[in-house]
């Protein structure tokens, strides 16, 4: 039961967590875009901002000329308009190019001009005003001494005028001033609208957007428009700021970087999971393993020191019916003891591999000679079960820095490996050759062989092939499954690697392969 929760833990980790990474990088990404729409807005504000104090700005100068009109133009002394006004104009009223005064009956009372000689112009505008610009005006809804402007359009050219109502001893009259707009365009924008520090982030433009004044500016996130708020409202000011280029690309290089980061620590987070969840799989596998190495070794001894024990005891009692029994006896208990030293020294070189202490003595030494003494070594015992051992040693293989016990104990176990696997069959190979500048030593076995997808696996600790380790009645092969993964470690320490192949008929071929420097 305490398994079958820790597997559904497992199961359920990391679905928890790819959801849980999934809602932190969705409320980082909207975090960041709802951050960036605030800078976003903080920069139009401040542009909007910009560009309504230039609006502003422009209006009350034209408003400001306005009221000099206003105090000026006197209905009661209309016979002085002209003198009273032009001497200040240029200072006072520089946009103003005529004034006039109106009576109820829409005729022209005062006329003043700063034209000079332009009388055509002049009179042109006087029959537009009378004709098409008083029916323009909402004269009807406009009180006294009001000032108001009139911006509009008239045979394809723009007039701006100013006008208020003034009712004096009971009779009404109308003040216009004609403003000059290209006097406004080219003296009084180049004034208030440009900055010494950025003179291109401005221009103003008409009702179908054809510029009037100042460059052309690229429409983007940042660039807005604002229209004059009083005077000249059929046109509009276009502020933008001078690097709103590069503030649009920072914006977006800024959002492409947020993205990738929460990408990136989305991904990294969930590959750690992965990597924690692998990990404690292995050491899940691990653990297993350890418990059946634990359970296999422990087999091991126990099964050679019974009957070491058994016929010892036999022996001891005198139980013995004869001679050859007792020569039997001994024999059997030579054989588990040679096997029970065996294993203990294989656990011993593999508990000190495991602690990363195995200390190989490389000195000049012969592969053959080496595979040669740990045949001899392990003759006996195949001998006694009935196999026989050949071995084919290539004449001449060059002199290497090899530890000697080392290979040999490598070659015990490969022999110990076929003769577990392969009881009883008959003949077991072992060759040492030069391959290709390396001395490569096989066992070969006649034995059931080693299936293509075990190949691998085998030479892992703990780990035994699935189909070779029965008997053929069944029973299981004792083994700790630690006889191959020394071999490989033997092999790699000396530079070299372990592999099995299979054979066109039944057994394996075991190698290592030590480079011949």
């Amino acid at each position: 039961m305490p398994r079958r929760r820790e597997r559904l833990a497992r199961f359920l980790l990391l679905p928890a967590v790819l959801v849980a990474v999934g809602i932190l990088a969705y409320f980082t990404f909207r975090t960041t875009l709802q951050v960036e729409r605030l800078r976003q807005q903080s920069v139009l504000e401040a542009t909007l901002g910009l560009a309504s104090e230039k609006a502003d700005r422009l209006d009350k100068r034209i408003i400001g000329e306005d009221n000099v009109v206003v105090a000026i133009a006197d209905p009661q002394r209309m016979t002085e308009l002209t003198s009273r006004w032009l001497p200040t104009a240029q200072r006072e009223t520089p946009t103003v190019r005529a004034v006039l005064i109106l009576d109820d009956t829409r005729t022209v009372l005062a006329f003043a001009s700063r034209a000079g000689g332009a009388f055509a112009e002049e009179e042109a505008f006087r029959r537009l005003l009378v004709t098409r610009m008083l029916g323009d005006m909402e004269l009807a809804k406009q009180v006294p001494d009001e000032l108001r402007h009139l911006h509009r359009e008239y045979r394809g050219q723009s007039y701006l005028v100013s006008y208020w109502q003034r009712v004096v001893e009971g009779r009404s009259y109308l003040v216009v001033a004609w403003h000059d707009i290209g006097r406004i365009v080219k003296e009084a924008m180049p004034s208030l609208l440009s900055e010494s520090a950025a003179p291109s982030r401005v221009n103003v433009v008409d009702e179908d957007g054809r510029i009037i004044y100042g460059p052309p500016l690229r429409s983007g996130e940042f660039t807005v428009g604002v229209r004059f708020p009083t005077t000249l409202y059929g046109w509009r000011v276009q502020v933008s700021p001078s690097a709103s280029d590069e503030l649009m690309a920072r914006v977006q290089n800024r959002a492409r970087l947020e993205l990738v980061m929460v990408v990136l620590s989305s991904a990294v987070i969930v590959l750690g999971v992965v990597v924690i969840l692998l990990a404690a799989e292995r050491e899940r596998r691990i653990s297993a393993m350890k418990s059946d190495f634990v359970a296999n070794v422990s087999h091991e001894l126990k099964t050679p020191l019974a009957l070491v024990r058994m016929f010892a005891e036999m022996l001891q009692s005198g139980r013995v019916p004869s001679d050859e029994k007792r020569q039997q006896y001994l024999d059997i208990i030579v054989s588990e003891s040679e096997r029970l030293s065996a294993l203990i020294e294989n656990v011993l070189d593999f508990a000190r591999v495991e602690r990363g202490r195995q200390a190989y003595e490389f000195a000049e030494g012969n592969v053959g000679e080496a595979v040669t003494k740990a045949v001899n070594v392990y003759r006996y015992r195949a001998e006694r079960e009935g196999v026989e051992i050949a071995t084919e040693v290539q004449p001449g293989l060059p002199a290497q820095r090899i530890d000697e016990r080392a290979i040999q104990l490598a070659v015990i176990n490969l022999l110990d490996n076929a003769l577990k696997y392969a009881p009883g069959s008959g003949r077991i190979l072992v060759r040492a050759r030069r391959e290709e500048g390396s001395v490569v030593v096989r066992v070969d076995d006649r034995g059931p062989g080693v299936p293509h997808e075990d190949r691998d696996r085998i030479f892992e600790r703990f780990v035994r092939g699935v189909s070779a380790a029965t008997e053929n009645d069944g029973s299981p092969i004792r083994g700790s499954g630690i006889g191959l993964a020394l071999v490989k470690h033997i092999a790699e320490s000396h530079g070299g690697r372990a592999w099995v192949e299979g054979k066109d008929g039944p057994g394996a071929s075991f190698a290592i392969s030590i480079p011949a420097g």
